[in-house]
């Protein structure tokens, strides 16, 4: 199972990383990524990881193998991924590459999957 954390569903992710999901982890579960005040401190952080941990733990409870798919605020990331590593679960990023095309004076990007890459652990 891959659960993912972020503010992309899995219903938008890209062909390729559908796939990719499948193959690598089985049945994706969204769990959405929170909107995280930016005047908040340390302790909100600590607190707000907390949260999700148990909201992981409740989703994930009796499946072996889960992983994590986790994108967004560096802060509550950082901490996230520390916390979910330690309760031994493993996290992963996804990769893109970054296409631009500048036409017109307009500058568009396009970003396609790559692959799925573990975060490394502390």
């Amino acid at each position: 199972m891959l659960i993912n954390l972020s503010n992309h569903p899995a219903s938008q992710w890209s062909e390729a990383q559908k796939k990719a999901a499948r193959d690598q982890f089985g049945q994706v579960t969204d769990l959405p990524f929170p909107a995280i005040d930016p005047a908040g401190d340390e302790t909100y952080i600590r607190e707000l990881v907390a949260e999700y941990l148990l909201k992981v733990q409740t989703i994930s409870q009796g499946t072996s193998g889960v992983a994590i798919h986790i994108m967004g605020e560096m802060t509550f990331t950082f901490a996230m991924v520390i916390a979910l590593q330690k309760s031994g679960f493993t996290c992963v990023a996804s990769t893109t590459e970054r296409i631009t095309v500048e036409q017109g004076g307009f500058k568009t990007s396009e970003f396609r999957f790559l692959k799925f890459r573990e975060y490394g652990r502390l």
